[in-house]
């Protein structure tokens, strides 16, 4: 027990700043939100939406529109265009109170910050969620309990996964909701007691991801549940679940 104390201690403190701090450094890999130059694309070009796996992408008068619930962030569109119309930023804040607001339009720069739902009057300092896995391939669900570890400590915010729906404030779906967990789903949305949210997480659960088209599963949560937030991302860097839901609450 010593030496396990003397190595925490030498450890220091591993807890990130952000929000009050810099936001953490995103992986050289990290593919963040898309990013539509307006003017650049051919009115006749349909490259981007032949590349892309779940039809995330339609082509209006010249320009693209891409839809953040559907994309899986591949860069298919991105490698297909040949004018250079769309391209990926860094940005890890995506997450959206309506499924509308998840469309991007060419010139689009930055989200508009959620709507203020007032949730210390609906539930105080905290908030407890029940996880729902419907579905999922355990990518969302992974980095969904990154959250919980000491780098990030999601409890320090008030926010909580419990284990019972019966003890939360609302359920964080992810997955596209299989015909085999809709029943589930339903009962444990039943189980929460009212004022409650629902919060998706993921392309699948925002709108079946690649396996909507198939006949086993629902086209995401809002086939079956409302859905107050939206976190899109395939799967969703912890990052930009961390800033949906302190958005959520009205941290940031």
């Amino acid at each position: 027990m010593i030496e396990i104390l003397k190595a925490r201690a030498k450890q220091g403190y591993r807890t990130m700043s952000y929000p009050n701090g810099p936001a953490p450094e995103m992986p050289t890999r990290f593919v963040g939100k898309a990013v539509l130059h307006p003017g650049t694309c051919s009115a006749d070009c349909q490259a981007c939406v032949d590349a892309c796996p779940t039809d995330a992408i339609t082509v209006k008068d010249g320009s693209p529109f891409l839809d953040l619930g559907r994309c899986v962030f591949c860069r298919k569109c991105q490698y297909a265009c040949p004018s250079g119309s769309i391209s990926f930023s860094r940005d890890f804040q995506m997450a959206e109170a309506t499924r509308e607001g998840l469309i991007l339009h060419p010139g689009d720069v930055a989200s508009a910050p959620l709507p203020n739902l007032d949730i210390k009057k609906l539930f105080g300092r905290s908030l407890k969620l029940r996880q729902v896995s419907a579905g999922g391939c355990n990518a969302c669900e992974a980095d969904t309990n990154v959250l919980g570890t000491i780098a990030w400590d999601l409890g320090r915010f008030g926010i909580q996964f419990v284990a019972s729906p019966r003890h939360a404030d609302g359920l964080l779906v992810t997955g596209p909701v299989t015909a085999n967990m809709e029943l589930a789903l339903r009962k444990t949305y039943a189980a929460v007691s009212y004022p409650k949210l629902v919060i998706a997480v993921g392309a699948c659960a925002l709108s079946g991801g690649l396996f909507a088209s198939h006949d086993e599963t629902h086209k995401g949560v809002t086939d079956i549940l409302p859905v107050d937030l939206f976190i899109p991302g395939c799967p969703p860097h912890p990052s930009t679940i961390l800033d949906g839901l302190l958005q959520l609450i009205g941290r940031i």
